[in-house]
């Protein structure tokens, strides 16, 4: 059996509205795990809410309702998120849940067994939006660096020993080269914790809403610790024994915004540390969204809705286009004009009229049947050569999160099998060489079948319908699949349209 992957996206903030920054986070790890799972690794999926903290409570009491009816409902904005984005997570974990209020206390008692906590005070600039605490150096014109306000606090606060895990970071970080992707993100933490860690205040007077501190109810977990430790809750922790948490934490993956590096990758590992526990396998951190050359944001009016991108352009070519568009971990422009050109080139003319020419053949020439194939010429071994063999390239890049590679590399395969159509000229052929004609239009199926395989994870309701019409039949769409003899005579359903052109006058006015 291969071995077991687990991927997280960040617990989103329900006091946030759903973006698109949300759902490219989501995207990139559905397309992930949907490849790892075809792939044959058992995988495990998570994604969920965070649910406490200042702002929640505030939230809650401006629109007069108690904090916990606050967040039952408006968590459901990032739940509905799952069967728009057809995502494929195996859990959806919330941290108002009992499973991890009791995870969270635990991992407080070990670290104060372990010595790890210490009762004081904190003095210093704390922004509410971030849920974050700055130091004076940090600031930028009196603000975080977020751009969020700040205010000075000063209460009475539990402590974590931070500073004792300088070094141990530094040195993990140095032992593990691709624990934080990209090397650019892992070159600023690296940079941040060098630059000195202090004890960091992990718990709050303040307000109530959130867990408890175990024994010292007059305090409730700094947001952070909290959150971060839904990724153990799970898998099963406390119970480390867990069969879930023994099988997939050593490979987990964590895929965040850039903007909540600093948690996951120096807070979130020094934590497990000194609780005895692994740190996560990989942080994976992805830039940021402008929308047409602009920053988004909602003073501007032009936050991206992916219900309404979802709703206007369709599920699998808003996929595809922010998985190739943009180098993962790097910034990148959401733009309408962009979005058409991918849909109408890439999708319609490259793939879609692939599908549709050759089987539209198949249809009117052979009876509707997967043709019986001759002998192959260089030129067809050439083509499928290459089709079995994009799979190890594509497995490269998945492995460094390179998903726009991975899609140019497979249509590459889709450029191939276009310009093999027009060599070989199978309308001509009919009419001089049936039995060539035949082997052309197999190896154009196989080569069909095998891109309809390797689009599944980024798109998978439109693989499915390509697979549906070469009449592939479900238990056979795993990747040790492709390259696999067709059977002969098989009869194909009607062709059809995949994927419909953006008509621009009309996407302009949407």
């Amino acid at each position: 059996m291969k071995s077991a992957k687990y991927i997280t996206t960040p617990i989103y903030y329900v006091n946030d509205v759903p973006h698109i920054g949300h759902a490219y986070t989501d995207i990139a790890a559905d397309v992930w795990a949907r490849f790892m799972r075809l792939d044959g690794h058992p995988t495990h999926f998570l994604t969920g809410t965070d649910e406490h903290g200042q702002k929640i409570e505030k939230a809650a009491q401006a629109a007069n309702q108690d904090p916990q009816a606050f967040v039952d409902q408006v968590s459901e904005r990032f739940r509905a998120l799952t069967p728009l984005l057809n995502l494929s997570n195996d859990d959806f974990i919330r941290t108002t849940e009992d499973r991890h209020k009791k995870s969270v206390q635990h991992l407080w008692d070990v670290l104060v067994a372990n010595g790890q906590i210490y009762e004081g005070a904190y003095e210093g600039w704390y922004a509410i939006r971030d849920e974050a605490f700055y130091a004076e150096s940090e600031l930028v014109e009196g603000k975080a660096p977020t751009g969020a306000p700040v205010e000075w606090v000063k209460e009475p606060s539990y402590f974590f020993k931070l500073s004792a895990w300088q070094e141990p970071l530094l040195k993990f970080i140095e032992d593990n080269p691709s624990f934080i992707v990209p090397e650019t993100r892992r070159n600023e933490v690296i940079s941040f914790i060098k630059g000195g860690l202090k004890d960091l205040s992990v718990s709050r007077t303040s307000f109530k809403w959130g867990v408890p501190v175990p024994n010292d109810d007059r305090h409730i977990m700094y947001v952070w610790i909290d959150a971060l430790t839904n990724y153990i809750t799970a898998l099963g922790y406390p119970h480390e024994q867990d069969p879930k948490f023994q099988q997939f934490w050593p490979q987990s993956v964590h895929v965040i915004g850039k903007d909540i590096l600093r948690f996951h990758a120096v807070y979130w590992p020094a934590f497990l540390l000194a609780a005895g526990l692994t740190p996560p396998h990989k942080i994976v951190a992805h830039g940021w969204w402008t929308s047409e050359g602009q920053k988004i944001s909602k003073s501007l009016g032009n936050v991206i809705n992916p219900v309404d991108l979802v709703e206007t352009y369709g599920l699998d070519p808003i996929r595809y286009f922010v998985m190739r568009e943009v180098p993962f971990g790097q910034d990148g422009d959401f733009s309408k004009a962009s979005l058409i050109r991918r849909i109408n080139v890439d999708l319609s003319n490259d793939l879609g009229n692939l599908c549709q020419r050759v089987l539209s053949m198949v249809a009117k020439n052979a009876e509707g049947k997967i043709p019986a194939a001759g002998e192959l010429t260089p030129r067809d071994q050439d083509l499928l050569a290459l089709s079995q063999s994009t799979l190890e390239r594509v497995r490269e890049h998945m492995d460094h999160f390179q998903f726009h590679r991975a899609l140019e590399d497979i249509w590459r395969i889709c450029g191939e099998a276009n310009k093999y159509v027009d060599e070989q000229a199978p309308w001509a052929l009919r009419k001089t060489d049936m039995v060539r004609m035949n082997t052309v239009l197999h190896v154009l199926i196989q080569i069909i079948r095998d891109l309809g395989i390797l689009i599944q994870p980024f798109m998978p309701e439109s693989a499915a319908k390509i697979l549906d019409l070469v009449a592939l039949p479900i238990s056979n769409r795993t990747f040790d699949t492709l390259g696999v003899p067709l059977h002969e005579g098989t009869g194909l359903p009607p062709p059809s349209a995949i994927f419909p052109r953006i008509e621009v006058a009309e996407s302009v006015s949407a």
